[in-house]
């Protein structure tokens, strides 16, 4: 019996080295995927104002504009001024993306409506993120609050008060994701269109982390998710639902957009339709072929009507009846 008990101290000995490597190589692994998504690849702006403004004088006037974020730091964006005492919308960018790929769409709202327009860049994407993480729509909702903040206290020349009716935001996934938080957070968002719009926070981490590394993507996923405990230990990310935000939003009007071309987000899309108040007026196309996750590949005529979808959906929500 002591022989037997000696062997088994000796096997564990020897086998508890090996369960701690395995514990502190997987937490390595863990942190390190979060770490390299939370740092999207900079794939450059699709096209700039400048070179935009050749083709439209309306995009000439757009102008580069900074403001402090929750935390601070500098946060950019494009600006297109629209006429005074007018509703301002706000145009976010999807994971992997940044305000480039909504430009064509702030300068035809603009045109169609003559509402103020900006388009930022999120976190940790854009031409010089800096050291700015992307937090999956966790800080990024922090952000967007001080952006309707910014976009509030806009002024005209003559500094008057530039936005007046109130605020819409666009969102395509992260960015809906941040645009659903931060019309909960502000009730100046008084319309907020929402395409493919993840479960939460974790589902643009799977996303992002399958397309990077897609070699066992289900294994990387969950070691992605345990990750973020340690790399957002500051409380960045945010673990609560899409459906559990939607409940927050009172009197509101919201757009809801998917597509078979992205399919796990056309499922959740559908799902949160269920979770808004009775007080929303709530519109839903979710059958678009594409969605708003690969409108840049399909025809200009199926471009020109998602665009014309989303402006008509901001001018029935936030401009003024007529008296």
């Amino acid at each position: 019996m002591a022989k037997v008990k000696r062997l088994s101290k000796s096997f564990f000995r020897l086998l508890l080295p090996v369960v701690v490597l395995l514990i502190v190589a997987t937490a390595t692994a863990s942190v390190w995927l979060v770490h390299e998504t939370a740092h999207p690849v900079n794939t450059g702006y699709l096209v700039t104002p400048e070179k935009y403004g050749m083709l439209s004088s309306r995009g000439a006037q757009v102008t580069e504009e900074s403001w402090e974020g929750s935390d601070g730091k500098q946060q950019k964006g494009w600006l297109l001024r629209g006429a005074p005492n007018q509703p301002a919308v706000i145009l976010l960018h999807k994971y992997g993306a940044n305000r480039s790929y909504v430009l064509n769409l702030g300068v035809k709202l603009n045109e169609a409506t003559n509402f103020t327009v900006l388009m930022p860049d999120l976190r940790g994407h854009g031409s010089d993120p800096g050291d700015a993480r992307c937090t999956f729509g966790g800080c990024e909702s922090d952000d967007m609050s001080a952006t309707v903040k910014y976009v509030k206290n806009l002024k005209t020349p003559e500094q008057f008060q530039l936005i007046g009716n109130g605020i819409g935001i666009y969102g395509l996934e992260m960015g809906a994701l941040s645009a659903l938080s931060t019309a909960a957070a502000n009730p100046d968002v008084k319309a907020i269109a929402l395409d493919s719009i993840p479960t939460d926070s974790d589902a643009v981490l799977a996303s992002a982390i399958e397309k990077r590394f897609p070699f066992a993507s289900s294994v990387t996923e969950r070691l992605g998710q345990m990750g973020t405990y340690a790399y957002f230990y500051d409380g960045c990310y945010r673990r609560g639902s899409a459906c559990e935000t939607a409940k927050q939003l009172d009197d509101r009007s919201v757009l809801l957009l998917a597509g078979a071309d992205a399919r796990k987000y056309q499922e959740s899309t559908s799902k949160l339709s269920k979770c808004f108040p009775a007080s929303v007026k709530m519109d839903s196309k979710t059958d678009l072929s594409p969605s708003g996750m690969n409108i840049l590949n399909a025809s200009l005529e199926t471009s020109e009507a998602y665009d014309q979808r989303i402006i008509d959906f901001f001018i029935s929500s936030l401009s003024r009846p007529v008296q």
